[in-house]
């Protein structure tokens, strides 16, 4: 691995004609860890892709010294590759895959001097720097080091295994295999976090704090950020304005919330002087004005010397307005601080279920060769409680398990009276088909108008764009988004919560923190992201592990 600076000057960068930020600089040095923050929309992706190289900015440069330094650019992937095997991803994902189809063309044209065309470079020259490469990737023994990072991951598979065949949690640890196999020497990270466990996010901080190289990221992990970030970039929507700031993450926060007071205090200032400016100038006006009334009005025509004087003292007069109105044009104009928007939302109460919401005793759930249980356990009204474990532990059965949504194969089941369930669910599937969302809004509150619905997907950042599209279409961000209308409209006595935070920005999960905070019915919070777990007012936790369930 070389030592590789990348430097971002003047950069735009946006889609269509919509430019997201400009004028950005950005300097990635050895060692550095940059977190790009910002709400949902606000360019993050699109600023990776450009220092990735896989978009061309709409103005400004990005150089790399030395120009060869190897830059992996890994984006969010939802959807995985028909017929691709593990092997086949992680080889796509570390870049030796494309390193190894550039030096098998490179040893072609050097076996075939008769297909080299004039002013062509050398192909001696070209095979060189692309083994170069080739060896830089780590292809050269990338199928020997595979099989052992799989089985450190805990992931007891094939690299033929296809990726269509693996659940959410195996494919997020693919995804980490192929960064801890990779040779990158600088690495870009789009919400690398996004279905890893404790001990895969513990993993991949392991792997960032050791990286030599430089590394720019995108995470809306507070305390991954806070762990490995050692300076954030802030793109701010609402402002149209980014900014570097030096330091750690908690560093940041502090220092943004100083930044933003003293653009509020400027702003202050400049108007209580602005207002106090015109409101002289026009009493200067009204007073300019009356003298020269007056003195028409008083002076006879013969009394030539007390008519010079009025007008002299209303030259005077007018004089000092203009002067006024000179003072207020020479203002330093300050811009009011716009606010971002923000998600205010409450979640809404159904009455009160029964006081025993949900039980299960002796309860055992097989799918395959899992088995979950038994469990005995009593959910109670009002009742918060925080749920961890490993992917693939048995987290999402015992939901379904307790919400009456899958038979026990032994032991019972039991679900309390009156008991109204709201949930988010990882998949998002509520709002996943092709039907418009405001009709598949619509759909689920009969009871609403049209227009009622419209207001309150508005509420969430969901406008008339949004509402017309196929609900599958959107980003899984506004599919959340939607989810949370959807509590807030048919009120809930029971919320399950199933890593909320995947998707959402950070706005989004403090409002979401916010809103559990007055929320009274029973709450089921699964989630990995450790801030949330210590933010969240929770009265008991249970931890699913190797198909059993503890309280801790």
């Amino acid at each position: 691995m070389m030592t590789a600076t990348l430097v971002a000057q003047a950069i735009a960068g946006g889609y269509a004609h919509r430019t997201l930020f400009e004028d950005l600089d950005l300097t990635v040095a050895p060692g550095d860890v940059v977190g790009v923050v910002g709400v949902n929309g606000a360019g993050k992706s699109t600023l990776l892709r450009i220092l990735g190289g896989e978009l061309v900015p709409q103005s400004g440069t990005v150089q790399l010294a030395p120009q060869d330094a190897f830059v992996g650019w890994l984006p969010q992937e939802h959807e995985r590759v028909a017929g691709e095997t593990v092997a086949a991803y992680v080889a796509r994902r570390t870049g030796c895959a494309q390193a190894t189809v550039e030096m098998d063309r490179a040893a072609e044209a050097l076996g075939d001097p008769a297909a080299q065309g004039a002013g062509d470079p050398d192909p001696a020259d070209v095979y060189s720097a692309a083994l170069d490469r080739w060896l830089a990737s780590g292809a050269a023994d990338l199928e020997e080091r595979l099989p052992a990072v799989l089985a450190e991951l805990g992931l007891g598979l094939a690299p033929e295994a296809l990726m269509t065949s693996l659940s959410g949690g195996q494919a997020a640890r693919v995804g980490l295999a192929a960064l801890l196999l990779s040779r990158f020497d600088i690495v870009l990270l789009d919400e690398p976090t996004n279905d890893l466990d404790l001990d895969g996010l513990e993993r991949l901080e392991g792997f960032v704090q050791g990286l030599r190289g430089g590394a720019v990221l995108v995470s809306h992990d507070r305390e991954f950020l806070a762990r490995c970030v050692t300076k954030v970039l802030e793109l701010d929507l609402a402002q149209n304005s980014n900014r570097v700031f030096g330091g750690g993450y908690d560093a940041y926060l502090e220092e943004r919330e100083i930044v933003r007071q003293h653009k509020r205090d400027d702003y202050e200032e400049f108007a209580a002087k602005k207002a106090d400016l015109v409101s002289r100038a026009r009493t200067q006006r009204e007073w300019s004005s009356q003298g020269v009334r007056n003195a028409m009005k008083k002076a006879p025509d013969n009394d030539k010397i007390r008519r010079a004087a009025s007008m002299e003292s209303s030259e005077k007069q007018a004089q000092k307005v203009r002067q006024m109105e000179s003072r207020i044009r020479r203002l330093e104009e300050v811009e009011e601080p716009r606010k971002e928007w923000q998600l205010e939302f409450t979640i809404g109460q159904a009455p009160r279920s029964s006081s025993v919401v949900a039980t299960l005793n002796g309860a055992v759930a097989r799918q395959g060769d899992f088995t979950l249980g038994p469990v005995s356990l009593q959910l109670n009204a009002g009742e918060r409680v925080g749920i961890t474990g490993p992917n693939g532990a048995g987290k999402s059965t015992l939901l379904r398990l307790l919400l009456g949504r899958q038979e026990p194969d032994s032991g019972s089941a039991a679900l309390g009276t009156s008991v109204a369930i709201g949930e988010i669910d990882q998949a998002r599937s509520l709002f996943a088909g092709s039907e418009p969302l405001a009709d598949a809004f619509e759909a689920l509150v009969p009871e609403m108008t049209s227009a009622d619905v419209r207001t309150l997907l508005a509420k969430f950042g969901l406008k008339a764009d949004h509402v017309l599209r196929p609900a599958g279409d959107l980003s899984p961000g506004e599919r959340t988004r939607a989810g949370l209308a959807l509590l807030q409209a048919r009120g809930v006595n029971v919320l399950v919560l199933d890593e909320p935070t995947n998707h959402l920005d950070l706005p989004a999960i403090e409002q979401l923190e916010q809103a559990l905070e007055s929320y009274e019915g029973a709450l089921l919070l699964v989630t990995h992201d450790r801030r949330m777990l210590n933010t969240v007012r929770l009265d008991r936790r249970w931890h699913v592990e190797a198909g059993g369930v503890v309280e801790l």
